[in-house]
């Protein structure tokens, strides 16, 4: 589903809820990276040119005939900028309009510079050093190799000494938005949930808030700590509007956690994993975003959109972030998913062919002459 009418439709409402989203507020966090965009030489040409490998494909190739023996790869940065997931998508979530508050692990005691700019449009509370990331990146996708021990420091009991219980409850109590992320990355983020379960949701009190939740590929994390990780996540559904939202490779892994039966990776096949996935986390929608098209799955069915899919990407780390982003300003302005999901691809779709993330203004544009190469 994704037709003319369909986003002059998204257009109009984007345009004319502008007023409202500047009056909203997100409350998100908890990771933070500096991420190196590198390209990995394949034939260097003199000092200034060079080909890169194109495929991780022809990576792989290239590491497998190295075995037992050694070999090099150039590395070369292409930019530096922030990182992980939780700055990206607040970033792209101020770039709307919204009034966004930020903590995290961004530098510690002092903000390291990457995250200069975001501070400036943002509120932001850095309670531990950044982590860093060299994100290299392929036509046929990207490699993401971290360095995150720092993020052992994000944990409530820092929280409460270096933030505040009561800021930290303020913000928690008050938010039209709420978004914790990169559980996979963040080793205390689990013990973090329980603690605001027990200790401040029970006093929330005003209509139900959108809370939104991104596990960030977590194949690395045991079977047991993710099956507890979701149980956590739809307890929150007790007291918000929980969107779990998962790429197309953590929806399989997901899949595999909750014993369900492996989907063809047709639109079709995502749409049926994304109500099954549903059907098992009873939360207000399951949302899967593989890189042509999205999918959002309630209690009502599935819904697909199709994407303004680009083959040369300007930049693909931060797309899925962004995605999420468009994702959310859709569900705030209480947008039907169908509509949601459009916000997202358009959002996600900017930012890849711009490196920028998008204004509203700029979303009505793109959903208004909407790409085809």
């Amino acid at each position: 589903m994704n037709t003319p009418e369909l986003r002059e439709r998204c257009a109009e409402g984007l345009l004319a809820g502008a007023e409202r989203v500047a009056r909203m507020s997100v409350f998100a966090g908890l990771d933070g990276f500096v991420d190196e965009i590198i390209h990995v030489v394949d034939r260097r040409h003199d000092a200034e040119t060079f080909e890169r490998l194109p495929t991780i494909a022809r990576l792989g190739e290239r590491v497998a005939a190295a075995a037992g023996k050694s070999t090099n790869f150039e590395l070369v940065n292409q930019q530096t900028k922030l990182g992980g997931n939780g700055p990206i998508l607040a970033n792209a979530l101020a770039s709307f309009g919204l009034k966004v508050t930020y903590l995290g692990a961004l530098g510690y005691p002092n903000l390291h510079p990457v995250f200069a700019a975001f501070a400036r449009r943002a509120e932001v509370i850095s309670i531990a050093e950044a982590g860093h990331t060299d994100a290299l990146e392929f036509d046929d996708g990207k490699l993401m190799l971290g360095k995150s021990s720092q993020l052992k420091e994000v944990n409530w009991t820092n929280i409460q000494a270096r933030y505040g219980r009561d800021k930290f409850a303020a913000k928690f109590g008050s938010a039209d938005l709420i978004a914790f992320v990169n559980w996979t990355m963040i080793p205390y983020m689990s013990q973090l949930w329980q603690a605001l379960q027990t200790e401040l949701c029970p006093g929330l009190r005003g209509p139900r808030r959108l809370m939104f939740f991104d596990l960030a590929d977590p194949e690395k994390r045991l079977l047991n700590d993710i099956a507890a990780a979701l149980e956590l996540i739809v307890r929150f559904q007790e007291s918000f509007d929980v969107v779990l939202g998962v790429n197309e490779k953590e929806a399989l892994e997901l899949g595999a956690v909750l014993g369900l039966a492996p989907k063809p990776r047709t639109p079709e096949g995502v749409a049926a994993l994304a109500s099954e996935i549903r059907e098992h986390l009873p939360v207000n929608a399951v949302v899967i975003h593989p890189v042509r098209y999205a999918v959002a799955a309630d209690e009502k069915g599935a819904q697909v959109v199709e994407g303004p899919f680009i083959a040369k990407p300007l930049i693909t780390t931060g797309a899925g972030d962004h995605f999420n982003s468009g994702f959310c300003l859709g569900k705030l302005l209480g947008f039907e998913h169908a509509l949601c999901l459009l916000t997202g691809v358009a959002t996600s779709g900017y930012y890849v062919r711009t490196a920028q993330s998008p204004t509203i203004e700029n979303l009505a544009e793109m959903l208004r002459h909407w790409p085809t190469d």
